[in-house]
């Protein structure tokens, strides 16, 4: 398998340290998407939608592992029952609020990843479909607003040359 950036995000971050860890802890922090100039037809359409989910690499990670300790628990967990970038594949994920489409360029309010960060996917938002309604948060339950104030550190940050 291989996978193509379709762009490229933009954001005030220049540093894995002092990032928020997720959109929740990032709100009204602006950036933009660059989109690849021949893929701007795909756009049609998506102006109507509040918000977007982003997929994106973690290009600035280089190890995997299955246990790790996320920032928000102490304790060390499956990597699968973490957002921690350290992954067999190294993909994220973002709902993020679309604020305005110029040509290729998207206009986004939210922002939690790191400047320059290649863009893999968009998908517009959709309550029907992405929100189920009745969730269980596993071990986040214990602490379920600490991610608003929390920040990244150093501990996924082994960067790749």
């Amino acid at each position: 398998m291989q996978l193509t950036p379709i762009g490229v995000i933009r954001t005030p971050f220049q540093q894995i340290a002092e990032m928020p860890i997720q959109p929740s802890g990032a709100r009204g922090v602006q950036g933009h998407i660059e989109l690849r100039p021949e893929l701007v037809e795909g756009l049609t359409d998506l102006g109507g939608f509040s918000h977007i989910i982003v997929l994106y690499q973690f290009h600035q990670v280089s190890k995997s592992s299955l246990s790790v300790t996320p920032f928000l628990d102490s304790q060390p967990h499956g990597v699968f029952s973490t957002r921690a970038p350290t992954r067999p594949n190294p993909i994220g994920l973002s709902v993020l609020k679309l604020k305005a489409i110029r040509e290729n360029i998207l206009e986004l309010e939210d922002v939690d990843m790191l400047d320059g960060t290649p863009l893999l996917d968009i998908k517009p938002y959709v309550p029907e479909f992405d929100h189920p309604g009745e969730v269980r948060t596993g071990w986040l339950q214990k602490n379920p607003q600490r991610s608003k104030n929390m920040r990244s550190d150093q501990r996924f940050a082994e960067i790749k040359d």
